[in-house]
């Protein structure tokens, strides 16, 4: 059997485990085991994964992993990789509806979620500059992303609409006022 799909597996089966916060806090780890550790794609099309799972329904984590599981190896990689991320998940969530309802009242417990949160927040932000770096984002073009977040938070617009807009106004501005 291919070693690929055991590499992979076993890849995002630690990408899964050892990430709190969410698909987005995933993505430095993923970043580093995908494009510097095992070289399987470059940065460039690693950012244009990031934008293609962002813009698919369903688990960020889940996308990214699938995405790269079918560059690798088509069916067969994405499903190694998908399951390599969504098991600790799944197993750790199974974890937590057995048990929690022991310890919801525990101070200790509360104190300690209270203290996760702003680290959460720090391993989202981090990859948010990152990518920014790395798409290029000059002063020159920051007030897209800051309007479009102003947009969806403020006025409560569709991320969708968003999504149309910004590929619209890129397409256009691709064809008539990029020299």
């Amino acid at each position: 059997m291919d070693r690929i799909y055991w590499d992979s597996f076993k890849t995002f089966l630690k990408v899964g485990a050892f990430t709190f916060g969410g698909g987005y806090a995933m993505i430095p780890i993923i970043e580093n085991e995908v494009v510097e550790k095992h070289k399987w794609v470059s940065r460039e099309e690693f950012i244009d994964l990031i934008a293609v799972a962002q813009s698919c329904p369903g688990v960020f984590a889940i996308n990214i992993s699938t995405f790269i599981g079918y560059k690798l190896r088509r069916e067969r990689g994405a499903l190694c990789s998908a399951l390599g991320t969504a098991l600790p998940s799944f197993f750790i969530i199974l974890l937590i509806a057995m048990f929690f309802h022991h310890f919801i009242d525990v101070p200790w417990v509360a104190a300690m979620f209270n203290g996760i949160r702003p680290a959460v927040v720090a391993l989202i932000a981090v990859p948010t500059f990152n990518m920014a770096k790395s798409a290029n984002i000059t002063l020159a073009t920051c007030w897209i992303p800051l309007v479009s977040a102003l947009l969806i938070w403020k006025l409560g617009v569709n991320p969708i609409f968003i999504i149309i807009a910004a590929g619209i106004g890129g397409y256009l501005y691709g064809q008539f006022l990029k020299e």
